[in-house]
């Protein structure tokens, strides 16, 4: 057993010499690091070729946790689909759920409720919030500030607390359907979120005092990972990073949906582009996150939760004791599901990690024909290798963090 670790050891480790110019030679070591290494958050392999401390060059390598979770949706009726394109990018199940059911509903032509668009608005906020608390509880730890962790998911159990509220469960919620929501919110709900909205502030003023006055967080951060917004760009990245680097974009301002065009918030962007304006544009979209709840609240709209098409949305159960119809049509739908008129569609959304959009199309049947994620994770890890190169490899454990790469996303 001790030989068979000693030559994977060997494995992972490969040295080579390359001229360097008037005789000299520097030797170039190439590390492995993964495919369980703590700071990938998630089954990431990364091949990196170093110079001593400095990384020259590194490789990707991913497929670790690959699920075929788009061919699984295309053998699932529509409405059965729903729970498989939540478990991709697994902390931002909400927003998996709305790209589906959006570009679901645009080929439907369904007309989503006042109410529900609302509703959706408020739970898609508090998912960005709990993804940015697991991105900066973790990062934190990976960079030594231990405490942070614990702090960031003392309010991630609320939020989940919430959730499981809203929809009984926890993670992986299905509450989001096509047409609208899966249920009301129950009575008390609002109470306990204009709670938790009332202390977030807070809690993220104390998240900047123990990390920014930290000098060793800082200088960790500050001038590291640096790459400018047309590379970016040009790689196709989105969302935090891209705005870290000057960039403005922000879908819920550029191509509003689900009623965002009707709060007011601002988009948190950086100047130089460095891991520490990473760090500071999520954390700011914390409060905007905070306003654009308390604002959804305040004006949430009264009537329905989901259509009132029954040929897409289930009867109310009420009626299955009283209605013969209503109990036939709750049974054509769960068995057999709607049809979708041919077509294809791609809904974009802005995500905690940047653009998510869903491409479907369909036949005319009662299953897709073909869906297919843009998960942000996956392209922006394109990102790492300009971002860390001819850096220290110390950083990289950093870039790396502040990147946010989520694994079920990127392999799918």
């Amino acid at each position: 057993m001790a030989s068979t670790d000693y030559r994977k050891r060997e494995e992972s480790i490969t040295i080579s010499s390359e001229p360097s110019g008037e005789g000299e030679t520097h030797e170039l070591l190439t590390l492995n690091i993964g495919p369980h290494h703590p700071a990938t958050h998630g089954v990431l392999r990364l091949l990196a070729t170093l110079e001593g401390e400095i990384v020259r060059d590194i490789k990707p390598i991913i497929g670790y946790v690959h699920t075929g979770i788009e061919k699984t949706a295309e053998d699932k009726a529509y409405w059965k689909a729903i729970p498989v394109m939540e478990r991709m990018d697994y902390l931002a199940y909400y927003f998996n759920a709305m790209a589906f059911c959006g570009a679901v509903e645009t080929l439907l032509g369904a007309e989503v409720p006042p109410r529900a668009q609302y509703l959706r608005v408020i739970h898609l906020e508090l998912n960005r919030i709990m993804s940015h608390l697991v991105w900066l509880g973790t990062s934190a730890l990976d960079i030594g500030a231990m405490s942070m962790f614990w702090y960031c998911f003392r309010e991630r159990e609320t939020i989940l607390d919430l959730f499981e509220y809203s929809s009984g469960q926890r993670m992986h919620t299905r509450y989001i359907q096509v047409g609208g929501v899966f249920a009301d919110i129950p009575r008390g709900f609002e109470a306990k979120l204009r709670r938790f909205i009332a202390e977030m502030p807070g809690r993220a003023d104390q998240y900047a005092d123990l990390l920014e006055k930290n000098q060793i967080v800082v200088q960790r951060l500050r001038g590291t990972g640096v790459v400018d917004h047309q590379t970016l760009l040009e790689l196709g990245v989105t969302g935090p990073l891209l705005r870290a680097a000057g960039n403005p974009w922000d879908l819920r301002k550029a191509h509003p949906y689900s009623s965002y065009d009707h709060f007011d918030f601002k988009i948190p962007i950086g100047t130089v582009g460095d891991n520490y304006d990473r760090f500071r544009v999520r954390h700011a979209e914390l409060y905007e996150s905070v306003k654009i709840i308390e604002q959804a609240l305040d004006g949430l709209p009264e009537g329905p939760y989901i259509t009132t098409d029954r040929k897409v949305a289930l009867p109310p159960r009420h009626e299955l004791a009283t209605s013969m119809e209503a109990l036939i049509h709750h049974f054509k739908l769960v068995t057999e599901g709607f049809r979708v008129p041919p077509g294809e569609c791609y809904y974009p959304i802005e995500g905690p990690r940047g653009e998510y959009g869903c491409f479907v199309r369909a036949d005319g049947s009662a299953k897709p024909a073909r869906v297919h994620m843009r998960d942000p994770s996956f392209v922006n890890l394109q990102a790492l290798a300009p971002m860390v190169r001819d850096g220290y490899i110390a950083d990289l454990i950093a870039t790396l963090a502040m990147l946010d790469p989520i694994l079920g996303g990127i392999d799918r």
